[in-house]
């Protein structure tokens, strides 16, 4: 089994949120958080503020912990044909842009980050780390724990 230790961000602002178009191999493109791992030695505090600054071009601050989430991957759904089962555990951040401009990722996978009104995320083909950050977002649970998302149709791993 593969682990993987990543950083998210979730900004609202004025009823919208901040969310990053990925383009996966082949082409298909899925919602998600800006966000992404933790390099070696690196706090997921830092880590958070850098993955927005690369994939968006924006300057954040964080503004508070919200929680964590831990779920497997089976090897059937990772995007890497072979690849075996996959524990992603996101540390997500609720964070406040101070600065910068919008723009896509330099070679990256953010083919762009856009500004998307609440109710339309669930119109949305997405990861599955949207819904887990908006959660934690609206319900602040004392424990930082949500309970899991579904993964299928719209909603992506």
């Amino acid at each position: 089994m593969d682990r993987r230790l990543a950083a998210y961000a979730v900004c609202i602002e004025d009823g919208r949120v901040l969310l990053a178009h990925t383009v996966e191999p082949g082409g298909e493109r899925t919602w998600t958080l800006p966000g992404g791992g933790v390099e070696h030695a690196e706090d997921p505090f830092d880590a958070v503020i850098r993955e927005v600054a690369e994939e968006t071009g924006l300057e954040a601050v964080v503004e508070r912990l919200l929680g964590v989430d831990s779920r497997v991957i089976p090897a059937g759904e990772r995007r890497r044909p072979g690849a075996p089962e996959l524990q992603n555990v996101g540390v997500f951040y609720r964070v406040r842009v101070t600065g910068g401009r919008l723009r896509p990722e330099p070679n990256g996978d953010t083919a762009e980050s856009v500004w998307t009104p609440m109710p339309d995320v669930a119109r949305l083909r997405r990861s599955s780390l949207v819904d887990i950050g908006l959660d934690l977002a609206r319900t602040l649970p004392a424990s930082g724990h949500v309970a899991p998302v579904p993964v299928g149709g719209l909603v992506q791993h």
